[in-house]
């Protein structure tokens, strides 16, 4: 797989748009902060498709785990991507690439369903792993990580639906007339 410059360029700027969005957060009562760094990787799936948005993701989660404060509330560390909430972080790759999937199919009601289906897959993987880790039980992570998180998943998915498309287009335009 070869990249151009300007391709590695919107790769790393994704990756800085995730990592400053991931420091807007508002702090919840069960412990997971609401953050727009769902939001950031729904965008990187929508603008830069499967591949390049997978691996966008995939070099932010290598960047916080060297140590680069890029998770929330200026978090670094493989421990952060292990730990208590780390299924949310492990499941980014894999929810810009389902997005991006759809993006790339030039289909706006397939994209829905990806936005829609990677968000699943994000709450999923975060309340699986928080269950895992916490030994709460279940019911108790589903409570912390899914439920609160729901509303707020249909606003970022019709945000990135939204200012995503438009975004991508104007990027196929440019990247056509060079």
């Amino acid at each position: 797989m070869k990249f151009s410059v300007r391709e590695l360029c919107y790769i790393a700027l994704m990756v800085a748009v995730v990592a400053v969005l991931a420091q807007l957060t508002v702090p919840l009562p069960l412990g997971v902060p609401l953050s727009l760094q769902t939001f950031a990787v729904m965008l990187t799936g929508v603008i830069l498709g499967a591949k390049k948005g997978a691996i966008a993701l995939l070099v932010y989660l290598l960047l916080g785990a060297v140590g680069v404060p890029v998770f929330v509330q200026f978090g670094s560390g493989f421990q952060r991507i292990i730990g208590l909430w780390g299924g949310f972080l492990m499941s980014y790759p894999f929810v810009a690439f389902i997005i991006g999937f759809g993006a790339d199919t030039g289909k706006k009601h397939l994209l829905a369903v990806c936005l829609a289906l990677g968000a699943l897959l994000n709450l999923t993987m975060g309340t699986l792993w928080h269950a895992f880790q916490n030994g709460g039980g279940l019911t108790v992570s589903f409570a912390a990580c899914f439920v609160p998180f729901v509303i707020p998943e249909i606003i970022k998915i019709i945000m990135a639906f939204s200012i995503g498309l438009p975004v991508r287009a104007v990027i196929q335009r440019r990247h056509k007339t060079d």
